[in-house]
């Protein structure tokens, strides 16, 4: 822990590695392979990277932690308000309420722009639209809102485009568009089935050949596109 963590950054440390002791019995490469989180960025946050609110929420969200979790001092504390009061009123119980992941994810060699200012946190959708998109209406928390950043996606995904992205989908689920982890942070992808292997491709394939999905890389999710239903093949 650094010696000038706020008492709020030095609690999220704190609590995120008790989640990882109680429920992957200490193990970082359990708890990165669980979430997708980069086992380098996991060992930042516990010890000296910051470790903001934006943050915080996403690794609740992949992780499966009740809201508030990681700032709170106990499980039974109230979690301190990220956003301003909404009034209960705001989402119709009809509507699926979508929060955002994370403040990007890379469509090119891997690297994330954290500075990137966001202008979409969550969004709600009739249960319709999600039904004719995923299929089904998932649970509520499982469906998250990614922004896509890059040229490999291209002309599928543009940089900056808001995605759908089914937490829930952990394995390969068929050929199609995946937000994967195979070491260097997130990425948004294309998944596809070629007899020998399961191959990583990028639309943009002229820059950026497809290859293997190599030994370790992991499944954050299977990626929709808002405001149509397009499927990469």
């Amino acid at each position: 822990m650094r010696t000038d963590d706020t008492p709020a950054v030095a609690t999220r440390r704190e609590r995120l590695q008790q989640w990882i002791n109680e429920n992957h019995a200490g193990s970082q490469a359990s708890f990165a392979a669980a979430t997708g989180i980069n086992q380098g960025e996991l060992s930042g946050l516990l010890k000296r990277k910051s470790f903001g609110e934006k943050r915080a929420a996403s690794l609740e969200i992949a992780a499966g932690m009740p809201a508030g979790y990681l700032s709170s001092a106990t499980q039974n504390e109230p979690s301190p308000s990220r956003v301003a009061p909404v009034a209960e009123t705001a989402t119709n119980p009809t509507y699926v309420h979508v929060q955002q992941l994370d403040g990007d994810a890379d469509m090119g060699d891997g690297r994330i722009n954290d500075d990137y200012p966001e202008v979409i946190r969550s969004m709600d959708f009739t249960s319709n639209y999600i039904r004719s998109i995923v299929g089904f209406v998932p649970s509520p928390g499982r469906l998250v809102l990614v922004t896509g950043r890059g040229d490999s996606m291209l002309p599928i995904i543009q940089p900056g485009e808001s995605l759908l992205v089914d937490s829930g989908v952990q394995t390969f689920d068929g050929d199609g568009i995946y937000l994967i982890n195979t070491g260097n942070g997130q990425q948004v992808k294309g998944l596809q089935d070629r007899g020998n292997a399961v191959y990583i491709v990028s639309a943009n394939s002229a820059l950026y050949p497809a290859f293997p999905m190599p030994p370790g890389a992991t499944i954050g999710g299977k990626v929709y596109l808002r405001n149509r239903i397009d499927r990469f093949n």
